[in-house]
């Protein structure tokens, strides 16, 4: 097959879809694969070393969507790139469209086929090509919340970890998921002080077993959550429900009893937040103020360490795409069906219950509709 892989554009957008040793394991298994011009090099990617994977290296986006029969990316398709996409074209890439309601209709329009990392499950209701994204956007949340607190962030002025005689800042975590252990790991490697908020009661003794005493689990459905936000300085929102609009668990009324200063990471925002108040930002302008809280939302946080989030993401993504080449998506998809929940789009139908009840289309079955 011909398999595509565009330059990233959304705004500080720096990963791509393929590395080069990603494109040598699809040549040796006879697929032919086209590169933008110099769409890696901002992750350290160079066009040499693609070519010598063997590869081809096209000049335009718009020669690799007239090309290719797969388009691999990293990122939604932005509006100009939805317009190139073709009638069964295949589109392999993180999505987010419980979101994306504009998106969603384009991709509709185009009638093509389009699979999202973010849906794909494993044997144990995991997500495993959503994971290694979360866990870096999990690690970088502490590391920006840490950042922002600084007074010339307009933060509360407070070191993350403490000092000498000093006690370190409070840190609130929505979520014990993926996001959330990654962020404690961090938090509590800088020795902040470290809550957990997770419905689970099971999730949370899995996390105090990795953690002991460096975090207090707090379990969501038995605790003030209104009253624990008064205490941090740093609220980290983890929360996901799979391929669904998240949750509001903080509103604006909350967010009055959070301290001057303070910082909201919200690290769900690919999924419309968990903060009533969020809206998504970029890593040019990453933060605005509401209440005297600030809000740290950047879209695609792992955008901001392309290197570390490119391997990471094609350790996942590429056995995947190796069975959807070699095998078509008809095959693959129906041999596999976590593979096949990745699925969301389908010749203008909506294969994902959860984006077809956030917008109100029609929903169809996906293992109906690649029989179509």
């Amino acid at each position: 097959m011909k398999i595509g892989v565009p330059k990233e554009i959304k705004p500080q957008e720096n990963r791509i879809g393929l590395t080069p040793e990603s494109v040598k394991t699809l040549v040796s298994e006879g697929h032919e694969i086209i590169i933008e011009n110099n769409g890696g090099y901002e992750a350290g990617f160079e066009n040499e070393q693609y070519i010598k994977a063997g590869a081809k290296i096209a000049n335009t986006a718009e020669d690799i969507f007239d090309d290719a029969e797969i388009i691999v990316k990293v990122k939604e398709p932005q509006k100009s790139e939805v317009e190139m996409i073709k009638e069964n074209q295949i589109v392999y890439t993180y999505l987010h469209l419980a979101a994306a309601k504009e998106l969603t209709k384009g991709l509709i329009k185009s009638k093509s086929i389009n699979i999202a990392y973010e849906t794909v499950t494993d044997n144990n209701g995991r997500l495993p090509l959503l994971a290694p994204m979360s866990a870096v956007a999990g690690r970088m949340s502490v590391q920006a919340g840490a950042h922002c607190l600084e007074k010339n962030q307009n933060g509360r002025g407070l070191l993350l970890g403490g000092a000498p005689g000093v006690t370190g800042a409070n840190v609130v975590i929505l979520g014990g998921g993926v996001v959330g252990e990654n962020a404690a790991v961090i938090a509590t490697g800088m020795q902040a002080k470290v809550h957990i908020v997770d419905k689970s009661e099971e999730r949370l003794k899995q996390l105090t077993e990795m953690f002991g005493d460096k975090i207090i689990p707090e379990q969501s459905d038995k605790i003030d959550l209104t009253k624990l936000l008064t205490e941090a300085d740093l609220l980290v929102g983890g929360v996901l429900i799979p391929g669904a609009e998240a949750p509001k668990l903080v509103t604006k009324e909350m967010l009055k009893f959070m301290k001057r200063g303070s910082v909201i990471v919200d690290v769900a925002i690919d999924q419309g937040g968990c903060v009533e108040t969020s809206k998504p930002t970029t890593h040019g302008d990453p933060t605005y103020i509401v209440d005297d809280v600030v809000h740290y939302c950047v879209a695609n946080m792992p955008g901001g360490v392309p290197r570390t989030s490119t391997l990471a993401l094609n350790n996942a993504t590429l056995p995947f795409l190796v069975k959807l080449a070699n095998k078509g998506y008809q095959k693959a998809l129906g041999e596999d069906k976590h593979f096949l929940a990745g699925l969301n789009v389908h010749k203008g139908h909506v294969t994902y219950k959860a984006v077809a009840d956030v917008f109100g289309h029609s929903f169809v079955e996906p293992g109906e509709a690649i029989k179509i």
